[in-house]
């Protein structure tokens, strides 16, 4: 058996549009501040898929979808993860397991976990966990001016 691992990140700052919806892992958490980006800026879902094309050594997912291309404006990132999940298993890996860490002041993840894990999971065909942690109130991040995410993928190939 071959074993790959592949290593996601992203960032996007809080929007300033007051009706723009947050979207983490697929899930929307209505009533709380969106995030800016050109898709539906879901950190969560974006570093799960540049670490699955990181780990069966495919393109980023900036190459894949870029924010130049009006085409992904406002995409749903969940479309976007299935979309590379097929193309690493057309690539002929399959997801072992992917594991996030999102680092957030606010807001509270432990009631969306359960729905956020059980979203990527389906969309990667494997699972995924997902661990919220707090920056303590160190940099942007602890100023709540966004949220970031971190995910590590283990493809395998038999």
């Amino acid at each position: 058996m071959t074993l790959r691992i592949g290593h996601g990140f992203d960032s996007h700052p809080f929007s300033p549009e007051p009706d723009r919806e947050l979207v983490l892992g697929g899930v929307r958490l209505p009533g709380e501040r969106g995030l800016a980006g050109h898709s539906d800026a879901d950190v969560v879902a974006h570093a799960v898929a540049d670490a699955l094309l990181g780990a069966a050594g495919l393109d980023d997912l900036g190459t894949r979808f870029p924010a130049s291309d009006p085409a992904w404006a406002g995409a749903d990132s969940i479309g976007l993860l299935e979309t590379v999940a097929a193309g690493v298993a057309g690539a002929g890996w399959s997801v072992a397991n992917v594991d996030c860490s999102v680092v957030l002041e606010a807001p509270r993840l432990a009631p969306h976990r359960p729905a956020m894990q059980a979203r990527l999971s389906a969309a990667v065909g494997g699972p995924v966990t997902v661990k919220p942690k707090s920056p303590e109130g160190l940099g942007a991040l602890g100023r709540s001016e966004g949220i970031a995410c971190w995910a590590v993928a283990l493809l395998e190939r038999p």
